[in-house]
């Protein structure tokens, strides 16, 4: 039996990642899922073995990396089928250099999207859910959608965060030969080619995946976070036309956003689809 290969999904929020998962599952070779808890737990084992803990000088470079690489290896253990295995996490984009380490020519797949659009699907799932509250927003019941948009793009914020994590990637020194780019808009557009794509950059056989008939969702971690329907897909991979929830000045704010758009910041070579 072949070793079993890693893959790791990052990017923004709202922009394909959970369509990505449901689409790549189809492939019984495949596992893909929602975000997992993996990217945090590494954190916290790799805070626990540097000088925060005043036992770690007895930690080697070695025993890291052992360590943090089992992690991965042992989270997914249970369910030997899969011969690869895709982790999703936000966090992943920020962690190019040790992810390259754990896993020498780890490929990793950024979802992006037009950062006003995902800011306005946010914004439409909260409209979605008028007798509840978020813990996106802490649980704020005082906001507007100003406050809400401020508070998502803050840096810390959940699109403020993924959106830089995914800059730092694009422009850093694993980009040319680690990193792929996959629009939303190419996605949902043209779904096969997109999809032969990231197979090609994979390296992986080609699957013929049904794109009449996808079916994915998290309902209870969706409840969880007060956000019903942030990892619901549809049957049927298509775009979608919609006018914009967010005001005016607000959409315009973030129009011209999408980094990867334009060639001359591709000074890597990324591949974008």
């Amino acid at each position: 039996m072949s070793e079993r290969r890693f893959h790791f999904i990052s990017g923004l929020p709202r922009a394909g990642t959970t369509l990505l998962a449901a689409i790549l599952n189809q492939n019984p070779r495949f596992r893909a899922g929602m975000t997992s808890p993996l990217a945090d737990i590494m954190g916290v084992v790799v805070a626990e073995a540097s000088s925060k803990n005043d036992f770690a000088f007895d930690v080697t470079d070695e025993q890291r990396v052992s360590l943090l690489r089992g992690l991965v290896e042992n989270f997914y253990s249970v369910d030997a089928r899969p011969e690869a295995v895709f982790d999703m996490s936000r966090l992943w984009c920020s962690r190019m250099g040790l992810l390259n380490t754990l896993f020498p020519g780890v490929k990793v797949i950024a979802c992006v999207r037009q950062l006003a659009w995902v800011l306005d699907s946010m914004e439409r799932l909260v409209l979605k859910q008028p007798v509840s509250v978020s813990k996106v927003f802490r649980y704020d019941t005082n906001t507007t959608v100003y406050s809400r948009v401020e508070a998502l793009t803050d840096p810390r914020g959940m699109v403020g965060f993924a959106y830089q994590a995914t800059k730092e990637a694009f422009y850093g020194e694993y980009a040319r030969d680690h990193l792929l780019l996959l629009t939303y808009e190419s996605l949902v557009r043209n779904p096969e080619a997109a999809m032969r794509a990231v197979y090609r950059f994979l390296g992986e056989p080609w699957f013929n995946h049904d794109f009449d008939n996808i079916a994915y969702s998290a309902d209870e971690f969706d409840a969880r976070v007060g956000m019903p329907g942030l990892h619901v897909v549809r049957a049927r991979v298509e775009a979608v036309e919609r006018t914009p929830v967010l005001p005016r000045e607000v959409f315009g704010r973030f129009a011209n956003e999408a980094f990867w758009a334009d060639p001359k910041n591709n000074v890597n070579q990324v591949t974008i689809v």
